[in-house]
């Protein structure tokens, strides 16, 4: 059976041959695993069989990049979405965004939003048929990928003013959010004309942190929610089920992902009470799942941790279909090689019918 079959499977409820496997180490735990045993010349995600490839494009203002400073250690350059990032010549540390270009309403209506049009020149054409088409011939499950609420949001307004935007401009977040879900809408279509067909969408909006949803559910539904059913009915339309990741704790708002069309949520933090078959036991007719697997036993030295948390999960998860394997959020670099190996290893195991 192949991925792409697989994980159709998964997301219309029906049970495959075993659940999908897919997830998204650090690129410093990928170094590590590297030392430790992983094969320099093999891909990751090769080598652990994972089953979903992303398709992406540029979805930012479309400012020209002007480098502001140079030194030894880094570059100050202001990039494609206005706002202004350190790009470190070692890469030791995550590029910072240390300005952004909305600061009043009048910012967004002159500054932004007229930047915001679809355009062939968004997409990079030669690694995108590239990887369509090795993904095919693979039988892998070929996503478009995206985001346009809150999460992308922050690139624009610093993350307290957005915010307080949100609660006391309701109408313009709205206008920001749909005009962003509307160029994704566009660029989809692109890839479409292209012949770019995928067979799933996998969008992303962080909305929850620890203890719960960063906004309320109401606000989700006067700034997101029409957006996220327009986007999501079109990806159906097209015949491309929807996942979205959304970090934290957002079970409040899984009735009205539900209702906007949404297949599959992901990645289940287990931290912040995203308990998978407690989620499978409420939403499991109506939603998919994908992840729920806490890193935390990963990493823990005793190896019956990560067997229990495996072992108690996935065979409630499966059952009639309807989930994915994915870690709790991403793999961090205290999850050795060996103890990674033995995850895919547990997963199999419990997750085959």
């Amino acid at each position: 059976m192949t991925s792409r079959e697989r994980i159709l499977l998964a997301l219309n409820h029906k049970e495959a041959d075993r659940v999908a496997i897919h997830d998204s180490p650090w690129s410093s735990t990928v170094n590590r695993w590297r030392k430790e045993g992983l094969p320099e010349d093999i891909p990751t995600d090769e080598y652990f069989g994972f089953e979903i490839v992303g398709i992406g494009f540029d979805t930012g203002p479309r400012f020209p990049v002007k480098i502001l400073e140079k030194n030894e250690k880094f570059i100050l350059v202001q990039g494609s979405t206005g706002g202004i990032d350190r790009n470190f010549r070692d890469y030791s540390s995550t590029p910072q965004i240390v300005d952004r270009p909305i600061k009043t309403k009048r910012d967004w209506e002159e500054k932004i939003k007229p930047r915001l049009y679809p355009d062939y020149t968004r997409v990079d054409w030669v690694t995108a048929f590239n990887t369509y088409h090795r993904a095919r011939s693979e039988g892998r499950f070929i996503t478009v990928s995206g985001g346009w609420g809150y999460d992308t949001l922050q690139a624009y307004m610093r993350s307290e003013e957005l915010l307080i935007a949100m609660v006391t401009d309701p109408d313009w977040v709205e206008d920001m959010v749909m005009t962003r879900a509307k160029l994704h809408v566009e660029m989809i279509k692109m890839l479409i004309d292209k012949g770019l067909k995928c067979d799933g969408a996998f969008f992303y909006n962080d909305m929850g942190y620890r203890n719960g949803l960063l906004f309320s559910p109401q606000t989700y539904r006067q700034t997101h929610k029409q957006a996220d059913e327009m986007v999501f009915s079109f990806c159906h339309e097209n015949g491309m089920p929807v996942l979205l990741h959304s970090c934290g704790r957002v079970k409040e708002i899984i009735p009205d992902l539900i209702e906007v069309g949404l297949d599959c949520l992901q990645p289940l933090e287990v931290k912040a009470g995203m308990d998978l078959p407690e989620l499978k036991r409420e939403y499991g007719g109506r939603l998919a799942f994908m992840g729920g697997i806490d890193v935390r036993a990963m990493a823990d030295p005793d190896p019956r941790v990560i067997e229990k948390e495996i072992s108690t999960k996935i065979p409630v998860a499966k059952e009639g279909g309807g989930y994915i394997y994915h870690s709790d959020h991403s793999v961090p670099n205290n999850v050795s090689f060996q103890q990674y190996c033995r995850v895919i290893e547990l997963v199999k195991e419990y997750g085959a019918y």
